[in-house]
């Protein structure tokens, strides 16, 4: 037995110096090149050298550079298809931490609680490689979380590159032979141990917003911890979005919510989506009555629910964020639902994304939305903002459109484009927000194609955080049912702006608060006291935080996320709520 002051004496059952975790470091083939702590020391030295090392952690594999060597960190980009999207770190201390980065009381509490999230923070010094987080104010930071872990950090003493063991669009390798086939060509070596992981568990993503945690992604840490709901629920399973998904199972009171699973891309996704629901139902030893699932027929988790063999309840996918918000909450209807996003299957057919729903206790209704525009090319514009940007100009101006936008197609985009706006082919009507920041991203900063979806809102976000301003520009609220938000005095005041060379984050900033000031007009129009902000775009700080100061400032009682993503991470929770609605309702029907 080891003596009282060895770390091993409280922690005999697993840590054991003969039958405890046992490290090794493999090559590539799966050679093994040292064992325990030479494997930790010789992984270390390779980190320093420059090399890309595959750590088996608590949840699945982690990529690890020096996230100080810029070759290093473009290496592990290339490698793992990641264009842009910003790494995670692993700091060695606080101290250091405080260093590099803006850490407020709030911040520090997150990052020194036990489910260790990452949390995003405004970086103070360039200290870092440049490509970590390309054009971003921000640093997705998070300390020492296993065993592991700290003795490497403390070998270490720099920040790490700390990402997942994954390929873009894949779920993370959870078992090391698994690794040596995934992960290579990517990984140059792999310190391993013998812990088997029983499921795949991603880091989770914290961002703190006025005082308080705001999750984008629900994993390590939180999953699958309960929401707790009002009344008592059928047992219902909700299979999520597309993107970011997750799903949930509701018992009783609680609704247990998944761990993050990911965009459902690939058949390494699909397949541990559907894992995941075989776990979920094992897990708590239940088999759902009805399955809840997206209105989008194409969505490839609406297609498994209903190949389930469950009756299933679909949910419009906006209502499900503000069910998600409002339950979360513990929100009673009646409630104004703000539910902004990219994309979402609407009831009428287009894609809809910025709506403003009533919702009562027995359905809700689509009281506003901002003014619809096409997308030439659908899916293309995601990747595309200045396809958003000409799809706005032409509801604006029609043919004109290409004199402001033009010389960013070539003569052979600019006639198809145009031929597709004028037939309406290939371009679905929308009145997507997160499509509306893409447009004026394209106008005002110039991000014409992005690698991730939300880059360009992204980008314009971090402008609007360099001034302050309370300046917005003009826009209407045109008469209706449903209530039309009519953009295009916006649109034509941020253009005027641009050609006389206005700095583009005053542009920026205006553009966010002229945002806000609709949200306080329709809120002011539906005249309910409670309003649930829900949806990706209230990932957005600056849009956040100025929507919750003003609408309090107006009388209302504004209601956000905070341990449920506000993105689709948060829509399986919505589903479940929504069908437990539904049959609640019909067995008031039935009685009645």
């Amino acid at each position: 037995m080891p003596p009282p002051l060895d770390r091993r004496f409280h922690a005999q059952p697993n840590a054991c110096p003969e039958c405890g975790p046992h490290l090794e470091l493999w090559n590539e083939q799966g050679g093994v090149l040292a064992q325990h702590d030479t494997a930790l020391r010789r992984a270390a030295e390779a980190i320093r050298e420059g090399h890309i090392v595959a750590i088996k952690g608590l949840g699945g594999f982690h990529l690890v550079a020096d996230a100080r060597n810029e070759q290093a960190v473009s290496t592990l980009r290339e490698r793992k298809r990641r264009e842009e999207k910003p790494f995670a770190l692993m700091y060695p201390s606080l101290h250091l931490v405080r260093v590099h980065c803006r850490v407020n009381e709030a911040e520090e509490r997150v990052l020194v609680s036990p489910e260790s999230p990452i949390v995003l923070l405004r970086r103070e010094q360039d200290d870092v490689a440049p490509s970590v987080a390309p054009n971003n104010l921000f640093l997705g930071v998070m300390l020492p979380y296993t065993p592991l872990h700290h003795l490497l950090m403390h070998e270490l003493g720099f920040p790490i590159v700390a990402t997942s063991g994954n390929l873009s669009d894949e779920p993370i390798c959870t078992d090391e032979h698994e690794a040596l086939q995934r992960l290579a060509g990517i990984a140059d070596l792999f310190l391993v141990h013998n812990r088997p992981i029983a499921r795949h568990v991603d880091d989770l993503v914290v961002r703190v917003l006025m005082g308080r945690e705001l999750l984008l992604r629900r994993a390590r840490g939180y999953a699958p911890l309960p929401v707790l709901v009002k009344e008592p629920l059928p047992p219902l399973l909700g299979v999520g979005a597309h993107l970011k998904n997750t799903v949930a199972l509701s018992i009783g009171r609680q609704v247990f919510i998944s761990q993050h699973i990911g965009d459902l891309e690939t058949p390494q996704a699909l397949q541990a989506f559907r894992r995941v629901i075989t776990d979920v139902k094992a897990l708590w030893e239940h088999q759902p009555q009805a399955v809840a699932c997206d209105l989008h027929p194409d969505y490839l988790s609406t297609q498994t629910a209903y190949q389930m063999g469950y009756s299933v309840v679909p949910i419009q996918h906006h209502a499900a964020h503000v069910l998600s918000c409002m339950a979360e909450n513990e929100v009673e209807p009646p409630v104004l639902g703000i539910s902004w996003d990219g994309t979402g299957y609407g009831t009428d057919g287009t894609v809809w994304g910025g709506e403003f729903l009533l919702v009562t206790t027995a359905s809700f209704e689509r009281f506003a939305h901002l003014r619809p525009f096409r997308l030439p090319g659908g899916d293309r514009a995601v990747k595309e903002p200045r396809r958003s940007a000409l799809g706005v100009l032409y509801e604006l101006l029609g043919e004109r459109a290409l004199e402001v936008v033009g010389h960013l197609f070539t003569d052979s985009e600019r006639r198809l484009l145009l031929h597709m706006l004028r037939q309406g082919i290939h371009s679905p009507v929308t009145t997507s927000a997160g499509r509306l920041f893409d447009a004026v991203a394209s106008l005002v900063h110039g991000r014409q194609v992005v690698n991730d979806e939300g880059q360009a809102a992204m980008e314009l976000e971090f402008l609007a955080h360099r001034v302050r301003s309370d300046e917005a520009y003009p826009f209407a609220l045109l008469d209706g049912c449903p209530y039309v938000l009519d953009w295009s005095p916006t649109v034509q005041a941020i253009l005027e702006d641009v050609r006389s060379g206005v700095e583009p984050a005053q542009i920026a900033v205006r553009f966010h608060n002229t945002l806000v000031e609709m949200m306080v007009a329709v809120a002011r129009r539906a005249g309910l006291e409670r309003v649930a902000l829900s949806g990706g775009c209230f990932q957005n700080a600056y849009l956040t935080e100025r929507a919750v100061r003003r609408l309090s400032e107006a009388g209302f009682r504004p209601c956000w996320h905070q341990r449920v993503p506000p993105n689709d991470g948060g829509i399986a929770l919505g589903q479940v709520v929504g069908a437990g609605w539904f049959y609640t309702n019909a067995s008031h029907e039935s009685r009645g």
